[in-house]
């Protein structure tokens, strides 16, 4: 049986990701790596932590002499990387922090790969998940394109380029078997409530201010969660060793606008009378180093390897909205902090 390793499956993404894969793949072994910081939650995972093809592993990608034991003792034969510090308001606060996650946990994940596959590299692969944000800022007009050269602006932004030059010379110094993706703005069920969407949609249930960085026309391509995994599937699977490949959704919405757009589903979901939720709207001071636009040319990957969105925006919204209606206990969950304690419950005997 196949074995393959996720780093960061109990975040946001990640948790899509391993769930895509371990219903998907009942062939594979799927091994869940997540250090559990902050975002981790493994109440996303609840569906699946019982199933026959999937374990999870508490471990931090920056303790490399933990990563190669981990490796050698599992042998994966794949990787998908998406362990990641990823909130730029948080790298301007703490950027050592995203050097140690992102820069040298994904070179200590590269060492222990070439290390357990060196004497075969067939049939394996180092998934390498990126962000589009590593191209810097554009203007009113263009599309961040695979070989648009990179820009960042954030200590985020500027780890995971980094991160992505490391993977790419591991590729080209070693051979090691890589592909590289960059996506847009993630959004969808499980988003830890810190990211706009989920703050504004639980704002809007506790009648708290919606903060707007400036004047709210910062923009942004918007990918649903579950098109984002869809898309690593395909990568993963039939991307060309040494490519890379720009994931988005097609959705460019200015921040303001997608507020209002949340504010409008939300009074009808609620019953509220239009215009209610979009009272809470505060525009606060812009944050440092904020990057005008950002627009994903997903060509490539829809040309070579079929790749679309599943739904508009506004469809993608709506189910997210109704998910956290639907889930107000795993919201308050992590809000409060409760989720940090079900891995002990869980998972210590």
């Amino acid at each position: 049986m196949k074995k393959i390793l996720i780093t960061g499956g109990a975040g946001f993404i990640g948790s899509h990701v391993v769930r895509e894969f371990v219903k998907n793949y009942p062939n594979y072994h799927i091994i869940n790596l997540d250090a559990l910081t902050y975002a981790g939650n493994l109440e996303n995972l609840r569906d699946i932590e019982h199933e026959s093809n999937y374990t999870f592993i508490k471990a931090d990608i920056t303790d490399a002499d933990h990563i190669l034991h981990m490796f050698k003792e599992n042998k994966p034969d794949g990787v998908i990387h998406l362990a990641a510090e990823s909130h730029v308001d948080r790298s301007i606060t703490n950027p050592t922090a995203f050097v140690m996650t992102n820069v040298v946990g994904t070179v200590n994940l590269l060492n222990a790969a070439k290390e357990i596959w060196k004497d075969d590299y067939a049939d394996k692969r180092f998934h390498h998940v990126s962000t589009d944000e590593v191209y810097g800022t554009l203007g009113e007009e263009g599309l961040f394109s695979e070989t648009t050269p990179y820009d960042p602006h954030s200590p985020y932004s500027a780890s995971k380029a980094s991160s992505d030059h490391f993977v790419r010379a591991y590729h080209d110094t070693y051979g090691l078997p890589i592909v590289v993706t960059n996506c847009s703005n993630n959004y969808g069920p499980n988003h830890f409530p810190e990211k706009l969407i989920p703050l504004c949609i639980h704002n809007v249930l506790n009648n708290r201010p919606l903060p707007i960085y400036g004047d709210g026309k910062f923009t942004r391509d918007w990918l649903f969660v579950k098109d984002h995994a869809k898309a690593i599937d395909l990568v993963f699977h039939n991307g060309k060793n040494g490519d890379s490949y720009n994931v988005g959704g097609f959705n460019e919405w200015q921040n303001i606008d997608l507020v209002r757009e949340l504010c409008r589903q939300m009074d009808i979901k609620l019953n509220r009378p239009e215009g209610t939720s979009a009272k809470l709207i505060t525009f606060v001071k812009d944050r440092p180093g904020h990057d005008l636009r950002y627009a994903i040319d997903a060509t490539k990957i829809n040309k070579e390897l079929g790749y679309k969105p599943s739904v508009t925006f506004e469809e993608g919204l709506s189910i997210t909205i109704d998910w956290f209606l639907n889930n107000q206990d795993w919201l308050d969950n992590v809000t409060s902090g409760e989720y940090q304690k079900y891995y002990e419950n869980q998972y210590k005997s």
